[in-house]
C-alpha cells in the first residue's frame, strides 16, 4: 500500500517511516508536519492509508480527518502517543471517519509496538480489498414468534467507520421503553472497546456497558461488543464470543450477530446498519428482514463512508433507508407504536 504519515514530531514521524519501510508490501508516499499540510497533500497525491496523529499545529488530526474524508477520502489510522489519555479526541476522529487507533511505537514504551502497528496496517489493507467484494452467503432459518419474557424487543445496531458518533446520535436524547434491549456491534479494537462504552455512556441518558461472556440481554441498557472475536446470541438468548469464522476480516462482525438475531431471536427486533467501510452487515440485515424483523440502513449523504449501508441497499436488505438524523426518531416511533398499537409503525417514518 501507499502510506502517508501526518505527524509534527520528527522522532515519531521517522519511527513510523522506518516501520513502513521495513516491509516490502508498503511504501511511504509522503510525510506531513501539520493537519493542514496533510489535507493539501492528500488532494494532490492521495495515499491508500494515512497514519494520522491527533495533536498537530495549524489543524489537529480530528479536523484533518474530517476534511480528508469529505474532499479526498481514504483509509485513516489514528497513530498517537497514549491514545487512552485522549479518549474524546480519539472518538471524535473515529466519528469523522478514521478506521482505528493505535499508539505511536516510539512513544508507547512497550515491546511489540512495531508489530502492533503493522498488524493494524495489514488489517486495514484487507478491509480496503474486501470493500467491494460480496460477503459470503449464510443460510438462516427463521424462528417462531416468542419473545424472551423480560426483553420482548431487541434493537441491534452495527457500525464501522464513523460509527461512534453515529451511534451516539441515533441513541441520544431518549430512553428505551420497557422490555427493549439494545446491542451495538462497532468495529473497534478490543483494547479500546471499554473506552468506547465509557465515552458512549457519557453521551447518553441510558446506561452503557460492555458484554461479558454469558451475559443476558438487559432492558433499557446499551450493550457493547468488547472483543475482537464475534458476538453471538444463542437459542437461550445468552450472549457470548467466538473466534470463528477466523478468516473473516471484520471483527467483531456485524453479519455474525445479525444472523444470530435472525436465527434465534423470536421476539420483535429492529436491525440498524450505520456508516462503515466494507460490506459487513449487509447479509446479516437481509437475514433479519427475511426473518420478519424491521431493518433500517443509513443513507449515502449522511454516511462518513457509504460501504456497509451500500451493501445492504444493493441486497435490498433495508426496508427503510434514512439519513442519520432521522434514524433515532424512526426507532422511537416504531418502539412507541409497538407498545401502543401492536407494532404498527407510523406511515410517515
Amino acid at each position: 500500500m501507499k502510506i502517508a504519515i501526518a505527524n509534527d514530531v520528527a522522532m515519531a514521524a521517522e519511527a513510523l517511516r522506518r516501520v513502513v519501510a521495513s516491509t516490502q508490501e508498503h511504501q511511504v508516499l509522503w510525510i506531513a508536519r501539520t493537519g493542514l499540510e496533510a489535507v493539501r497533500m492528500c488532494e494532490g497525491n492521495r495515499p491508500d492509508l494515512i497514519l494520522m496523529d491527533l495533536n498537530m499545529p495549524e489543524m489537529d488530526g480530528v479536523e484533518a480527518t474530517r476534511l480528508i474524508m469529505e474532499q479526498s477520502p481514504c483509509a485513516i489510522l489514528v497513530v498517537t502517543g497514549r491514545p487512552q489519555d485522549n479518549v474524546n479526541q480519539v472518538f471524535r476522529a473515529l466519528g469523522a471517519g478514521a478506521l482505528d487507533v493505535t499508539a505511536t511505537p516510539v512513544l508507547q514504551g512497550e515491546v511489540g509496538g512495531d508489530s502492533e502497528l503493522l498488524a493494524k496496517i495489514k488489517t486495514i489493507g484487507k478491509l480496503i480489498r474486501h470493500s467491494t467484494e460480496p460477503s459470503p452467503p449464510r443460510q438462516i432459518q427463521a424462528s417462531g414468534e416468542r419473545g424472551d419474557g423480560q426483553v420482548s424487543t431487541l434493537v441491534a445496531i452495527g457500525a464501522s467507520t464513523g460509527g461512534p458518533s453515529a451511534v451516539a446520535k441515533v441513541l441520544s436524547g431518549w430512553t428505551a421503553p420497557p422490555g427493549c434491549a439494545i446491542v451495538v456491534v462497532q468495529h473497534i479494537d478490543e483494547t479500546f472497546a471499554s473506552h468506547f462504552a465509557k465515552w458512549l455512556d457519557d453521551q447518553l441518558s441510558m446506561p452503557v456497558r460492555v458484554i461479558a461472556e454469558g451475559d443476558e440481554l438487559v432492558p433499557g441498557t446499551v450493550l457493547i461488543a468488547k472483543t475482537n472475536d464475534h458476538l453471538l446470541l444463542d437459542q437461550n438468548y445468552r450472549l457470548g464470543y467466538d473466534a470463528a469464522p477466523r478468516e473473516y476480516v471484520y471483527r467483531p462482525s456485524v453479519d455474525v450477530f445479525f444472523n444470530c438475531v435472525a436465527q434465534h431471536w423470536r421476539g420483535d427486533a429492529i436491525g440498524v446498519l450505520l456508516t462503515g467501510m466494507g460490506r459487513d452487515g449487509g447479509e446479516g440485515l437481509l437475514a433479519m428482514r427475511r426473518a420478519g424483523k424491521t431493518t433500517i440502513a443509513q443513507d449515502q449523504a449522511s454516511s462518513a463512508v457509504y460501504g456497509m449501508p451500500r451493501a445492504a441497499a444493493e441486497l435490498d436488505a433495508a426496508q427503510h433507508i434514512l439519513p442519520l438524523d432521522r434514524i433515532g426518531a424512526s426507532l422511537r416511533s416504531r418502539l412507541g407504536a409497538k407498545l401502543n398499537n401492536g407494532w404498527e409503525p407510523s406511515p410517515n417514518i
